[in-house]
């Protein structure tokens, strides 16, 4: 199911409560920073917030971050998303725009595929099937040159899945949530960035410890920032042990999948739009088992068989935008980076990019002197 960003409503947080002495009365109390310093606040500590975050201290000099989240891995929707790089379309959004947030994602995970740090990461490369019952409309997605080795399937391949009439094999890319997740917290605190759990109910609460915010709040932008476009969508997935199995499948209609990972396969799945509940349903559990099972037979002697829930922040498109908060005389610029949908783990790296070249922005205009008004 890919899922991504928002903090999923699982209890317990593995990090200290206040490190580097902060404390509750005063949470975002910092030690003393060099006068040019742009202290930067990231709310939210999912793939989108710790992405962001790394993303930063590159294109912001003399910058110090903060990730302040009630939710840390292993207790986000990244973490249960099956992370591979499949793009769901934004009708919103212009082609050449997601291509080019998926090209510097999948450009940037293969290098970390082919280094020394891909196990560290849990980025690998996974080759399968891409299944359809019907022709679609578009044989060749507009994304087919840039993963690897993207084909028409042939008569043979297709004799396994006698159900369907037309696939395409390729080779893509996965992110283990669990694993890459932990793997860019260590990124941030390696850049001398800290990770602050605490729950924001208001972007004001950030002024004035902090000159510039960035939103990856997920679904919690319907009250952080008043979007009441953004809305779940809830995605149901069991992960079963069947080792055997090195391939991916997925229906073209991207809601049955088998997504095997390094430590798990990862069956699939829902789209419950508008759907809050995060405890799993043992139905819907029977109804992707047998779907899955249509596809891979051999997943009946699969065992170890856990459901997970996560809910997807769904919303037209992705909200990357600055705005500037005015309230009397003060002034807050806040970075909007969320929204992703089912395609986070596809467009995580090149949104994150473009956020930070906003929060740039943002920093300059700080250092200029204000406009005068024209009379």
């Amino acid at each position: 199911m890919p899922v991504s960003g928002c903090p999923a409503q699982a209890p317990g947080c593995l990090l200290p409560a206040f490190p580097h002495g902060l404390s509750k009365e005063a949470p975002f109390t910092r030690q003393p920073q060099p006068m040019d310093t742009v202290r930067i606040a990231v709310v939210g500590a999912g793939l989108m917030g710790l992405s962001t975050a790394v993303c930063i201290p590159t294109l912001v000099p003399r910058c110090s971050v903060t990730v302040i989240a009630d939710k840390f891995t292993p207790d986000t929707t990244s973490d249960v998303a099956a992370g591979i790089l499949i793009p769901h379309a934004y009708p919103d959004t212009p082609v050449h725009k997601q291509k080019q947030w998926f090209r510097e994602t999948f450009d940037h995970l293969f290098s970390i595929a082919n280094s020394a740090e891909a196990g560290d990461a849990g980025v690998y490369l996974v080759s399968g099937w891409q299944i359809f019952r019907s022709m679609p409309t578009e044989e060749v997605p507009f994304w087919a040159d840039v993963v690897l080795g993207f084909r028409k399937m042939t008569e043979a391949e297709l004799k396994k899945f006698p159900q369907h009439v037309f696939g395409q094999a390729f080779t893509t890319l996965k992110c283990e949530g669990p694993v890459y997740l932990p793997w860019l917290e260590k990124r941030v605190k390696r850049s001398g960035g800290l990770m602050v759990p605490q729950r924001i109910e208001d972007l004001w609460e950030l002024h004035p410890s902090f000159d510039i915010v960035v939103n990856c709040s997920g679904l919690g932008s319907r009250q952080l920032a008043g979007d009441s476009t953004i809305f779940p969508v809830r995605g149901q997935v069991l992960k079963v042990q069947a080792p055997w199995l090195k391939h991916f499948i997925r229906d073209g209609s991207g809601l049955t999948y088998i997504y095997p990972g390094t430590s798990n396969v990862t069956l699939g799945g829902t789209r419950q739009k508008g759907d809050w509940n995060l405890s799993p349903d043992a139905e819907i559990s029977r109804d992707i088992f047998s779907r899955c099972c249509a596809l891979e037979p051999s997943l009946h002697r699969a065992c170890d068989i856990r459901e997970k829930v996560g809910l997807r922040p769904s919303r037209p498109g992705i909200r990357l935008q600055k705005e500037l908060l005015a309230q009397d005389s003060r002034r807050l610029p806040v970075v909007h980076h969320y929204g992703h949908g089912s395609g986070g783990f596809s467009m995580h790296w090149g949104t994150a990019l473009e956020a930070a070249r906003l929060v740039n922005e943002c920093a300059q205009a700080l250092g200029s002197p204000a406009p005068k008004s024209k009379l």
